[in-house]
């Protein structure tokens, strides 16, 4: 898996964009505003920047059909739009929404098809809750047991890393 198709190009993005470029993958960003995709993989040879409007379904289509990976950074009102094409194509995807009922409904035929995936990805739920679960593990195989949990979480990215 080596082509990950980044969808948008907001102020989350820089963050994860050059983190894939510098492990090497090759990163395709697509956004309405193609200069702040073209900003985000400024100065890297496996970077690509592409014009897209998400509501050109046909592009949207083919730059999913091209990747390995959708990660769909795009308000969540799309990506049950994103998903359908990563389960004709049968590519991964990972977002940083809530699991929506319709979201979720997909989840069979993901499994059936043999592909992830992988939602509430981003600072609040994802990381804060990926962060709990290693540390209940470790308590629970520990013998301990966790009767209470409270997590708060969120941020905006720092103008400087983005």
């Amino acid at each position: 898996m080596k082509n990950v198709l980044v969808l948008g190009a907001g102020l989350v993005s820089r963050p994860l964009v050059h983190y894939l470029l510098r492990k090497e993958f090759t990163v395709t960003v697509a956004s309405r505003t193609v200069s702040k995709a073209e900003a985000l993989i400024a100065g890297f040879a496996n970077g690509k920047a592409e014009a897209l409007n998400v509501k050109d379904d046909q592009r949207l289509e083919q730059l999913v059909a091209d990747s390995d990976l959708a990660i769909s950074l795009l308000p969540y009102t799309y990506h049950l739009q994103v998903a359908g094409h990563c389960l004709k194509h049968r590519k991964h995807l990972i977002t940083t929404s809530y699991v929506s009922p319709a979201m979720q409904a997909l989840d069979r035929e993901a499994r059936e098809a043999g592909v992830l995936f992988l939602n509430e990805i981003g600072l609040d739920p994802g990381i804060d809750h990926m962060s709990a679960m290693k540390i209940i593990h470790q308590v629970e195989k520990a013998g301990g047991k966790v009767t209470s949990f409270r997590s708060y979480c969120g941020g905006l990215p720092a103008m400087q890393h983005n």
